[in-house]
């Protein structure tokens, strides 16, 4: 298996794309597990005040999909197939963390659990996340 990225590679890899234009930085790497944050900020609430659904979500498929890269085979890379989000609660400012755990690293799926926390450190989100390897086709 190779290295691991650092906390500095995985944020450098967002830049330009989705994760940095919302501001999700990733703050560790535990062996498989990676831990993310958010900071709320107007821009990502809905008209009705309270923190986007679409926010906490991206924040949970991002650190999954980044965790993912950690368990692939050399060549191969993924797409996500399948997600779901329970949301338990929201946040209107501070900084929300995600923490992504891998359940099954097959040879041709993966499957990801996510909790994102409040500021207050409450489970606001329970997120699970299936991605299909893609291995490259013989030309």
């Amino acid at each position: 298996m190779p290295e691991h990225p650092t906390v500095e590679e995985l944020n450098a890899r967002g830049e330009g794309f989705l994760p940095a234009l919302i501001g999700i930085k990733f703050v560790e790497i535990e062996g498989t597990t990676i831990r993310s944050e958010l900071t709320v900020r107007p821009e990502l609430l809905a008209p009705n005040g309270f923190l986007h659904a679409a926010a906490v979500i991206a924040l949970a498929d991002t650190t999954c999909g980044y965790a993912t890269r950690l368990l692939l085979p050399e060549g191969a890379n993924f797409t996500t197939i399948e997600l779901k989000s329970n949301h338990l609660g929201t946040a209107r400012e501070g900084t929300i963390t995600c923490e992504a755990r891998n359940v099954h690293a097959g040879r041709t799926t993966q499957v990801w659990d996510a909790e994102v926390r409040s500021p207050q450190g409450k489970v606001m989100a329970l997120f699970r996340c299936t991605q299909a390897v893609l291995y490259p086709k013989d030309v």
